[in-house]
């Protein structure tokens, strides 16, 4: 059968990409361009360009054109494997250490050597924990702006578990969840699984800062049957705002107007000193307050909670026995034995004083280039200059041993802006300056191509 003149030119344009005749990032003629170079049809031109989008190869933006992708980079540009070469300076995962924590884990581990419970560690647990750890949850909630009774604390196996047992519990596949165009990837990744529709709602861009467009999220509900919406109010990820009481206090009316359930993702709330209350605490009727003690404490550690209204919890506790049956007994007498005795209130507040010392060190380097990020966070959002696409830079600091993440993995919209999400909290400071320095030479030396 003779091939189509269609097909020749998918395979001929798809072999030149890679072997890297053409390059990454490299320009393709226009649509039109292309169809007259070749003799075919402008629709023709149009499906070419689609099928090679389609295998991955190319990119199209709009008023910029189409551009060669870079088939080097990890698979979600690093965000979804960590860098394993021993020399890579890692900028892609958040797991914040003080130098001081190893001897606080065999402190704790001599405590519960020496606890009269020991064995009970050892047998299965409850689904949602033990009682007395579900109130010391609760007391430490309490401390943060949310009053809550331990019969509302379900306990699970890290902050990543908790919205997937919140997801399973309480929609079905082909619910429509409303979400920020840029957000936390892994719950991209949770609802691709769930087969959940996500509605990116827009933000704005101030100036200053990133903000969410209420507006936006209002229209969107008025349009579309929105069964839910995902939000991280306080220190959001990637973007870093923590929003005022009055935009939550928005959000929440705009979920009771049109019945939305609310999943509150916390995981970084800790950094904020004494923000607004929580949509928890704001509308407490139809949110799921979900967060862990990976990053406050330790990524090692996976223990988390969900927060619910009482008449939700025997739908969640189902799922937590499907799916773990119990989180390990060890690792939760330890972070609560830690909440207990002030050392998990004393830690976080230890990784607030690092995350700024970070972040004053990512501004003095970066200079004049415009960033986005919390005083107290351990990530910054780097916009990239108009002539500079993220795969490039990406690229050239993989070949420089620095590991960072382009905007990809967290845009939810179909235009992907070109910047980069720097995890500030997993290199010692000496090596985090370094990284840093190569991120301004990579820039600067595209900059000037």
């Amino acid at each position: 059968m003779v091939r189509s003149r269609y097909k020749s030119l998918v395979d001929s344009l798809a072999a030149e990409i890679r072997s890297g005749r053409l390059a990454p990032g490299t320009r393709l003629p226009t649509h039109r361009t292309l169809a007259a170079a070749e003799g075919v049809a402008l629709a023709t031109a149009t499906r070419i360009y689609a099928e090679l989008a389609s295998m991955g190869l190319v990119s199209g933006e709009a008023g910029r054109g189409t551009f060669v992708r870079e088939l080097g980079l990890p698979p979600g540009h690093g965000v979804d494997q960590q860098a394993t070469a021993p020399e890579m300076l890692d900028m892609n995962f958040n797991y914040p250490a003080l130098p001081e924590q190893t001897e606080l884990l065999r402190s704790g581990l001599r405590h519960l050597a020496s606890a009269g419970d020991l064995e009970a560690l050892l047998r299965y647990q409850p689904h949602a924990g033990r009682p007395h750890e579900r109130a010391a949850v609760a007391r430490y909630l309490a401390c943060r702006g949310l009053a809550v009774t331990a019969q509302q604390v379900l306990i699970v196996s890290g902050a990543q578990h908790g919205l997937a047992v919140s997801v399973m519990a309480l929609l079905d596949p082909g619910d429509v969840v409303a979400v920020d165009s840029l957000s936390y990837p892994g719950f991209k990744v949770l609802a691709e699984s769930q087969r959940l529709e996500l509605l990116p709602v827009a933000v704005v861009d101030q100036g200053t800062g990133m903000q969410p467009d209420m507006d936006a999220l209002a229209a969107c509900c008025a349009q579309r049957r929105v069964r839910a919406i995902y939000a991280m109010p306080t220190v959001h990820n990637p973007l870093s705002w923590v929003l005022t009481l009055s935009q939550r206090r928005r959000l929440v009316a705009i979920a009771r107007k049109h019945d939305l359930l609310i999943i509150e993702d916390a995981a970084y709330a800790f950094l904020a000193d004494a923000p607004p209350a929580p949509l928890a605490a704001l509308a407490p009727e139809r949110t799921l307050y979900v967060s862990g003690f990976s990053k406050n404490l330790a990524t090692g550690l996976r223990v988390g909670y969900v927060v619910a209204p009482v008449k939700w919890v025997p739908r969640l506790e189902r799922v937590i026995r499907a799916t773990t049956w119990n989180t390990p007994g060890v690792m939760s007498a330890l972070v609560c034995h830690w909440l207990a005795d002030g050392t998990a209130a004393r830690v976080e507040a230890q990784k607030r004083a690092d995350a700024a010392t970070r972040q004053a060190l990512a501004r003095r380097i970066l200079g004049d280039r415009r960033c986005i990020g919390h005083a107290e966070s351990y990530f910054l959002w780097l916009p990239l200059p108009a002539e500079v696409r993220a795969e490039q830079v990406v690229m050239a600091l993989l070949h420089a041993n620095v590991a960072v993440s382009s905007a990809e993995p967290f845009t939810h919209a179909q235009q992907v802006p070109h910047a980069l999400r720097l995890a500030l909290g997993s290199l010692p400071l000496p090596l985090l300056e370094t990284a840093l320095q190569r991120v301004v030479q990579v820039i600067s030396d595209w900059e000037l191509r």
